[in-house]
């Protein structure tokens, strides 16, 4: 194994005393091995440093509690890999996730970044009154989410950090902003995320903050109108 790790793997991660290990072992159980494990405390209450604590192989930040874009974001100033992954403390990754999206980008160097598919699932403790609020999605679903995909470093840094001004849709945000930018991605076949639903997720607990994707939505409009402004202009 080289000294310099080509794959860092990012997570962030707020409370997630009953899931993080779950996570962890999920990308030490990868195929492919020459990563770095990077995890970000941000500002748990629970008994989350402690379990992060009894694995050495984890490179553990704290940081008082910002939200999961500025934990993302710290997470990738501390890296060293070239490829970028994420993943959220209350999902795991499929063993072969690494593998493979590491396996396609080296054989299309066009590629920046290569998307799985993603299955969500019930976590075993959520109640039955809870199941029928939470909406289950059956089968794979493409994946255009941080725990699905596997991004050139330089490619995203390209782009810039996820936007920390937003408590929900940071990602949506980003990933139009690569678009825009004219990253090339790829969806690959296979499911590499296996995604938790509970009583604590994201987007269920931050309902009053979904006006947040209007938000990245009238910024989306604005950098293309701008560009559009730009290709008209005479003498350009």
């Amino acid at each position: 194994m080289n000294k310099s790790k080509s794959i860092s793997v990012i997570i962030p991660v707020y409370n997630g005393e009953r899931y993080i290990a779950e996570a962890i072992e999920s990308v030490l159980a990868q195929e492919y091995l020459n990563i770095e494990i990077i995890v970000v405390n941000d500002g748990s209450t629970d008994g989350t440093e402690a379990v992060l604590r009894s694995y050495r192989d984890v490179r553990y930040i704290y940081q008082p509690k910002q939200g999961a874009s500025s934990a993302r974001n710290s997470g990738i100033r501390y890296s060293s890999g070239e490829f970028l992954a994420f993943l959220d403390a209350d999902d795991f990754w499929t063993k072969d996730k690494l593998k493979m999206q590491t396996s396609l980008l080296r054989a299309r160097p066009d590629l920046d970044m290569v998307f799985g598919h993603v299955e969500q699932f019930y976590s075993p403790e959520l109640e039955a009154s809870l199941r029928g609020r939470i909406k289950l999605a059956s089968g794979r679903m493409p994946g255009y989410v941080p725990g699905a995909m596997l991004i050139k470093k330089a490619a995203f840094l390209s782009v810039g950090f996820f936007d920390d001004g937003f408590r929900i849709g940071e990602f949506i945000d980003w990933y139009m902003r690569a678009v825009d930018f004219g990253l090339k991605s790829c969806l690959a076949p296979e499911v590499v995320l296996k995604r938790r639903l509970h009583d604590a997720n994201t987007g269920i607990m931050e309902r009053d903050s979904r006006k947040d994707y209007l938000r990245v939505l009238k910024a989306s409009l604005a950098r293309r109108r701008k560009g559009e402004q730009k290709a008209e202009a005479p003498g350009k």
